[in-house]
């Protein structure tokens, strides 16, 4: 079944990402104000803070490129792609309370709003056997405590995280840097379709679109802010992870470093930021978290 109002406000939006000259996260800020994408693809919404956009100065086929948009959404829905926009409630909670959110995300699998209790857990694709232990008995604390776990599918740290929620039989959720029908890297392809089975995978990139150096740190600002914390397992001085740590401050997130990443420069120096906790084990995280998530008005 299809809501035609909804269907017609992807439509819009995507036809305003696609042909629009502006970053995306601007795209959401935009529409979320006026109500509507439509609004603003046919001109009757802009910011008045922002110069014109791409379409108060160069006029679309409205009705056209809408049609043809719709007639793939349903495509896609038809091969299992679900689509889910800032106009939409069920946008994740937690990712919409952050700046750079978004304006779309596709998603193999479902969310569920026990989704909003979760913690990301990151590290280095080449981990030593310590740090791979650690990964999992982190993640284990953290799902068994009833917290979803989030991590990037990446090689090392995120996988052994993902796979310690699955066989926990706990609930996981991947967010890739890649669109959604490819598998990076290949060698996660198997673990990425078992997540879309029972959990969900997550990308805010075309379904088709291919690993680029821009695309990673952009799967790190979605993984932060679906996240209420972050947790480096192990990271070297140009570790992804300490990247995600840097979103997730910015977020007003809580981020947790494992006691022993201190032998990095760089963990040394953001454990002295506020925000910032050092922790020998899973069970502190938990601890941490669960006040945080009291406060929050979230119950695990």
């Amino acid at each position: 079944m299809f809501d035609f109002d909804r269907d017609n406000e992807t439509a819009a939006l995507i036809t305003l990402l696609r042909q629009g000259d502006r970053p995306w996260h601007h795209y959401a800020e935009l529409v979320e104000a006026a109500g509507s994408a439509i609004a603003v693809l046919r001109g009757d919404y802009r910011d008045p803070d922002l110069p014109p956009t791409l379409f108060e100065t160069r006029p679309i086929a409205f009705d056209e490129d809408l049609g043809n948009v719709i007639a793939e959404l349903r495509a896609w829905h038809t091969e299992g792609l679900k689509t889910v926009t800032v106009l939409d409630r069920d946008y994740p909670r937690n990712l919409r309370t952050i700046h750079n959110r978004p304006p779309v995300l596709f998603i193999r699998g479902a969310l569920e709003e026990r989704d909003d209790a979760a913690v990301a857990i990151v590290g280095t694709r080449n981990p030593s056997s310590a740090g791979r232990a650690e990964a999992a008995a982190v993640a284990q604390h953290v799902s068994e405590a009833g917290y979803t776990i989030v991590s990037g599918l990446a090689a090392g740290i995120d996988a052994v995280a993902h796979r310690t929620a699955l066989d926990l039989d706990a609930r996981t959720i991947a967010v890739i840097g890649t669109g959604i029908r490819r598998a990076y890297p290949l060698e996660n392809q198997h673990l990425q379709e078992e997540i879309a089975d029972r959990g969900a995978v997550i990308s805010q990139f075309w379904p088709d679109a291919p690993p680029t150096k821009r695309s990673f740190p952009m799967r790190n600002i979605v993984m932060s802010g679906l996240a209420l914390a972050t947790v480096v397992v192990e990271a070297s001085d140009r570790s992804g992870a300490r990247m995600q740590a840097r979103f997730a401050l910015e977020h007003g997130r809580p981020v947790f470093l494992l006691k022993r990443l201190l032998e990095y420069e760089w963990a040394t120096r953001y454990a002295s930021r506020p925000g910032t906790y050092v922790v020998d084990s899973g069970e502190e995280i938990v601890e941490h978290v669960a006040r945080f998530s009291e406060l929050d008005g979230l119950r695990v």
